[in-house]
C-alpha cells in the first residue's frame, strides 16, 4: 500500500467536560448527537466525516480546498447555535497510509498537536495545508509565527482561522455554553454581562463567588 496526500481536519469542543460535570452524561450525549448533525451538514466537496471519538471528530478529504471550506461552515454553523459549545481544531495536510478503514502516519499525529493549541472559536493550520490551497484568498490567515511540535523535527508556522462572532455571544462561566443576549437566559445578580444557561448554573457560580 502507497501514502497518499490528504487534507485533515481535526476538532472538538471546548468545555465539554465542564459541560457534563454540570448538566450530566444525557445532555453531554444530546449534544454530541447535535454536533455531528452539525458537522455532517457543514461538509463541502468530498470532505467526510471519518470518525468521531468522544467530542473530537476527524474530517478528511483529497482537496484542501473544500477542506477549508468545510472548516469556515463548520466554524460557522457553530456559533449559530444556542446553548451550544464553542469548537476549536487544526488542519493540516500530509501523507498518510490508509488500512481497511483506518490512517496512519505523522500527519495525523501532528494535526492532533497542533489542535490542542486552538483557542475556542479558533482552526489553526500548518504551513503545509496553507501551500497545498489552490485559493489561498478564501478566508484570511492570521500567523501566529513557528511553533516546535513533539517528534517533529523541523518548526512549522501556523496560521489562525476565526468566523466572525456575533457581537451580542456570551459564554456561560461555568458549563461554557454559548449563549446569546438576545436568546432566552438568566443573568447575573450584579454583572449585567455575565450570564447563564440556567438557574442551577447561577447558583453553582454564585456559590464559588461566596467562597472566594
Amino acid at each position: 500500500m502507497m501514502e497518499q496526500n490528504i487534507a485533515i481536519l481535526v476538532a472538538d469542543l471546548s468545555g465539554y467536560t465542564a459541560l457534563t460535570e454540570t448538566h450530566g452524561a444525557l445532555s453531554a450525549a444530546d449534544l454530541i448527537d447535535k454536533y455531528v448533525e452539525i458537522v455532517n451538514n457543514s461538509l463541502v466537496g468530498n470532505s467526510y466525516l471519518h470518525e468521531r471519538v468522544g467530542d473530537e471528530v476527524m474530517i478528511v478529504s483529497g482537496s484542501p480546498d473544500s477542506l477549508l471550506s468545510s472548516a469556515i461552515v463548520l466554524l460557522s454553523n457553530v456559533l449559530q447555535q444556542y446553548k451550544f459549545l464553542h469548537i476549536h481544531g487544526a488542519l493540516h495536510y500530509g501523507k498518510v497510509l490508509k488500512r481497511k478503514d483506518s490512517f496512519f502516519g505523522s500527519a495525523i499525529n501532528l494535526t492532533s498537536r497542533i489542535a490542542s493549541q486552538a483557542k475556542p472559536g479558533i482552526f489553526l493550520c500548518s504551513d503545509d495545508f496553507l501551500n497545498a490551497l489552490t485559493d489561498k484568498k478564501a478566508c484570511s490567515f492570521n500567523s501566529l509565527g513557528k511553533y516546535n511540535f513533539k517528534n517533529v523535527s523541523e518548526e512549522k508556522e501556523v496560521f489562525e482561522i476565526r468566523a466572525s462572532e456575533p457581537t451580542s455571544l456570551h459564554v456561560d462561566p461555568v458549563c461554557r455554553m454559548l449563549l446569546s443576549a438576545d436568546e432566552e437566559h438568566i443573568s447575573h445578580p450584579g454583572n449585567s454581562n455575565i450570564f447563564f444557561c440556567s438557574v442551577n448554573c447561577r447558583e453553582i457560580y454564585l456559590r464559588k463567588e461566596i467562597i472566594v
